[in-house]
């Protein structure tokens, strides 16, 4: 289940950082605003504290979370990929 709230006439997920818990502290999310947000590491940590850049509600867009789902699973292709090497 994920927390959804409405801002401005759009819908944000709020409860992102939940739903990664098992993976949060193995994940270097610096490189994953950079290289597929391009922004800052803060603007990534506060979307997945579900807080906007002036400490209101906030969390990711649907198109946001898509790139962070395409993100996920393009570091878990390179992780196999690195383990096949092996």
């Amino acid at each position: 289940m994920e927390i959804v709230i409405k801002r401005n006439d759009r819908e944000m997920i709020a409860d992102v950082k939940r739903q990664l818990s098992d993976i949060y502290m193995k994940i270097t999310w610096r490189e994953i605003a950079s290289q597929y947000f391009g922004k800052s590491p803060s603007w990534l940590y506060h979307k997945l504290d579900g807080i906007d850049g002036n400490g209101g509600k906030g969390g990711f867009t649907r198109e946001e979370l898509a790139t962070l789902k395409m993100a996920l699973t393009d570091l878990s292709a390179q992780i196999r990929a690195a383990a096949d090497r092996l």
